[in-house]
């Protein structure tokens, strides 16, 4: 049986792991939903409620890293190979970017749902990017010319804070980031990724082979 993977188009952490699939050539059945109303068949393989889950026959996995990491076990051509400094740094920062970057994020964007000021959080945002500005000089990617699971872990958030305010966000001073966001979101690797479907309908059962 064809792995089924519930995604829906504009999450960052269904964007990243449709990324690693795409990367590793793994062919699965695409579901897309929508967040305000799953579908049982998903909530019924993960009660989490939240995508990406991907559906073996005898397993399931519904974290996106776990996804990425079940997609990498194999090296695959035209994916950087860290050394281990590299490994190390990128642990450090998707870490960062999962849980502080995230964090701060969320109440960003979604202040009046928080009851936060957003501009307190706002700024965390750019104290994280300024500090990631310092780090990288990307040639495109990262670390060099080869996409790496750390652009494809972290890229979508960045790019959530963004979407967040364009104007504010390219005002900044942290370059390097801005363009390697630039170099992503203009890539063939995000076109595919970022591909329309229909919303999956259980009746019809309109899944779409990915990538």
């Amino acid at each position: 049986m064809m792995p089924i993977l519930y995604s829906f188009r504009r999450c960052p952490y269904a964007i990243r792991a449709r990324m690693a699939l795409i990367l590793a050539s793994k062919e699965c059945e695409l579901r897309e939903i929508l967040l305000k109303d799953k579908p049982d068949e998903m909530l019924q393989v993960s009660s989490k409620g939240t995508v990406p889950v991907l559906q073996f026959t005898k397993k399931v996995l519904d974290e996106s890293l776990d996804i990425i990491s079940w997609a990498m076990e194999s090296p695959a051509p035209n994916v950087h190979v860290f050394s281990e400094a590299e490994r190390l740094l990128s642990s450090e920062l998707i870490h960062l970017f999962d849980s502080k970057f995230k964090y701060h994020l969320d109440r960003y964007k979604y202040s009046s749902r928080y009851g936060e000021d957003p501009k307190d959080h706002q700024n965390e945002c750019k104290l994280i990017l300024e500090n990631l500005d310092k780090k990288i000089n990307p040639n495109p990617w990262i670390f060099g010319k080869e996409v790496s699971l750390l652009d494809i872990s972290i890229l979508p958030f960045i790019r959530q804070c963004k979407i967040a305010n364009p104007d504010w966000f390219f005002s900044q001073n942290f370059f390097n980031v801005i363009n390697l966001l630039n170099y992503f979101e203009s890539s063939d690797l995000f076109a595919q990724a970022m591909q329309k479907y229909a919303v999956w309908d259980p009746v019809k059962n309109n899944g779409n082979i990915f990538p």
